[in-house]
């Protein structure tokens, strides 16, 4: 089925305690991410096995008081299902944003009966002309022609 939920946020006024919690009641694995520099501490919630049924998800500092737990939805095009959500009474909360470099976007709304639920889009694949090539090395015949030529 398409856009299935892929991942869930717990925001936590105390992230300690809240990993504590998560980690004692349902044996969760939580582990702290590295972010890109300047961006907020985030930890990475694996809930299943690898291959099991599931999602994981992530656990944080709450940015902003009532700051509900949230769910994030993949999709093909983060801006064709913004155009979708508005059109069908939903509100864009967050616009689209880059999560880090290869990590994908998202983008965040609110639903007509005030629920807030993300929107996930994987990267697209790095083509091989973006591919960061190693400068070539000059071969030691190059490096003789320049040295007479001087």
């Amino acid at each position: 089925m398409p856009n299935a939920v892929v991942h869930f946020e717990i925001p936590a006024d105390d992230v300690a305690r809240a990993k504590a919690f998560y980690e004692n009641v349902f044996g969760w694995n939580i582990k702290q991410f590295p972010m890109p520099a300047g961006g907020p501490e985030y930890w990475g919630v694996t809930t299943r096995k690898e291959g099991a049924p599931g999602i994981n998800g992530g656990l944080m500092k709450r940015n902003m008081p009532g700051q509900p737990f949230a769910n994030y939805v993949d999709v093909k095009s983060i801006d064709d299902f913004v155009g979708k959500v508005q059109a069908a009474g939903g509100t864009l909360i967050m616009p689209k944003q880059e999560i880090g470099p290869g990590m994908g976007s998202f983008a965040v709304f609110q639903d007509t009966e005030g629920n807030m639920m993300g929107l996930y889009q994987a990267a697209a694949p790095m083509k091989k002309s973006q591919a960061k090539k190693a400068p070539a090395k000059k071969t030691a015949k190059k490096k003789a022609k320049k040295k007479t030529r001087r």
